[in-house]
Protein backbone atom coordinates (compact mmCIF):
# COMPACT_ATOMS: atom_id res chain seq x y z
CA UNK A 1 0.00 0.00 0.00
CA UNK A 2 1.38 3.42 -0.87
CA UNK A 3 2.17 5.64 2.13
CA UNK A 4 -0.57 8.22 1.43
CA UNK A 5 -3.25 5.51 1.23
CA UNK A 6 -1.97 3.88 4.41
CA UNK A 7 -1.97 7.19 6.28
CA UNK A 8 -5.48 8.02 5.07
CA UNK A 9 -6.83 4.56 5.90
CA UNK A 10 -5.19 4.68 9.32
CA UNK A 11 -6.89 8.00 10.10
CA UNK A 12 -10.24 6.64 8.93
CA UNK A 13 -9.90 3.48 11.04
CA UNK A 14 -9.03 5.54 14.11
CA UNK A 15 -11.96 7.84 13.42
CA UNK A 16 -14.33 4.87 13.17
CA UNK A 17 -13.27 3.89 16.70
CA UNK A 18 -13.91 7.37 18.09
CA UNK A 19 -10.35 8.69 18.20
CA UNK A 20 -10.34 12.45 18.56
CA UNK A 21 -8.42 15.31 16.93
CA UNK A 22 -6.86 13.16 14.19
CA UNK A 23 -4.07 14.79 12.17
CA UNK A 24 -2.22 13.46 9.17
CA UNK A 25 1.01 15.34 8.52
CA UNK A 26 3.18 14.77 5.46
CA UNK A 27 6.79 15.06 6.63
CA UNK A 28 8.81 13.47 3.81
CA UNK A 29 10.22 16.83 2.66
CA UNK A 30 11.51 17.72 6.13
CA UNK A 31 12.50 14.39 7.68
CA UNK A 32 13.83 10.96 6.81
CA UNK A 33 11.91 9.38 9.72
CA UNK A 34 8.81 8.67 7.65
CA UNK A 35 6.61 10.06 4.90
CA UNK A 36 3.61 10.66 7.18
CA UNK A 37 2.75 11.02 10.83
CA UNK A 38 -0.77 10.17 11.94
CA UNK A 39 -1.54 11.69 15.34
CA UNK A 40 -4.70 10.88 17.30
CA UNK A 41 -6.08 11.27 20.80
CA UNK A 42 -7.87 8.66 22.89
CA UNK A 43 -10.19 9.49 25.79
CA UNK A 44 -7.96 7.65 28.28
CA UNK A 45 -5.31 4.95 28.56
CA UNK A 46 -7.77 2.11 27.92
CA UNK A 47 -9.08 3.85 24.80
CA UNK A 48 -5.51 4.49 23.58
CA UNK A 49 -4.72 0.76 23.88
CA UNK A 50 -8.01 -0.17 22.23
CA UNK A 51 -7.31 2.15 19.29
CA UNK A 52 -3.83 0.66 18.91
CA UNK A 53 -5.13 -2.93 19.05
CA UNK A 54 -7.90 -2.27 16.53
CA UNK A 55 -5.59 -0.49 14.11
CA UNK A 56 -2.98 -3.22 14.31
CA UNK A 57 -5.60 -5.94 13.79
CA UNK A 58 -7.35 -4.28 10.83
CA UNK A 59 -4.13 -3.48 9.00
CA UNK A 60 -2.74 -6.96 9.69
CA UNK A 61 -5.83 -8.43 7.99
CA UNK A 62 -4.67 -6.55 4.87
CA UNK A 63 -1.10 -7.78 5.19
CA UNK A 64 0.35 -4.62 6.73
CA UNK A 65 2.20 -5.13 10.01
CA UNK A 66 4.15 -2.58 12.03
CA UNK A 67 7.94 -2.79 12.07
CA UNK A 68 7.69 -2.01 15.79
CA UNK A 69 5.33 -0.85 18.49
CA UNK A 70 6.52 1.36 21.34
CA UNK A 71 4.84 2.41 24.57
CA UNK A 72 2.15 -0.25 24.73
CA UNK A 73 2.67 -0.59 28.47
CA UNK A 74 2.59 3.16 28.85
CA UNK A 75 -0.67 4.66 29.89
CA UNK A 76 -0.37 7.75 27.71
CA UNK A 77 1.30 7.22 24.31
CA UNK A 78 1.57 4.34 21.86
CA UNK A 79 3.62 4.54 18.67
CA UNK A 80 3.05 2.14 15.77
CA UNK A 81 5.82 2.30 13.17
CA UNK A 82 4.73 1.23 9.70
CA UNK A 83 8.04 2.50 8.23
CA UNK A 84 6.72 5.23 5.92
CA UNK A 85 3.76 5.96 8.21
CA UNK A 86 4.26 6.43 11.94
CA UNK A 87 1.14 6.49 14.11
CA UNK A 88 1.07 8.28 17.45
CA UNK A 89 -1.92 7.63 19.73
CA UNK A 90 -1.99 9.79 22.86
CA UNK A 91 -4.13 10.57 25.84
CA UNK A 92 -5.16 14.22 25.77
CA UNK A 93 -2.68 15.20 28.47
CA UNK A 94 0.25 13.48 26.74
CA UNK A 95 -0.65 15.02 23.38
CA UNK A 96 -0.69 18.47 24.93
CA UNK A 97 2.63 17.80 26.68
CA UNK A 98 4.54 16.46 23.65
CA UNK A 99 2.77 18.78 21.17
CA UNK A 100 3.90 16.94 18.04
CA UNK A 101 1.48 19.00 15.97
CA UNK A 102 3.53 22.09 16.78
CA UNK A 103 6.89 20.34 16.48
CA UNK A 104 5.99 19.13 12.98
CA UNK A 105 4.16 22.29 11.90
CA UNK A 106 6.56 22.65 8.95
CA UNK A 107 5.01 19.48 7.52
CA UNK A 108 1.94 19.56 5.31
CA UNK A 109 -1.46 18.84 6.87
CA UNK A 110 -3.23 16.23 4.74
CA UNK A 111 -6.99 16.02 4.20
CA UNK A 112 -7.96 12.45 5.08
CA UNK A 113 -11.72 12.61 5.46
CA UNK A 114 -13.95 11.54 2.58
CA UNK A 115 -15.87 14.27 0.80
CA UNK A 116 -19.58 14.04 1.23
Amino acid sequence: MIPYELAKQTAQLLDSKKAENISVIKIDAISSLADYFVIATGRGSTHVRSLSDELEEKLKEQGTVPARIEGYRSDSWILLDYSQVVVHIFTGEARDFYDLDRLWADGTKVKWQEEG
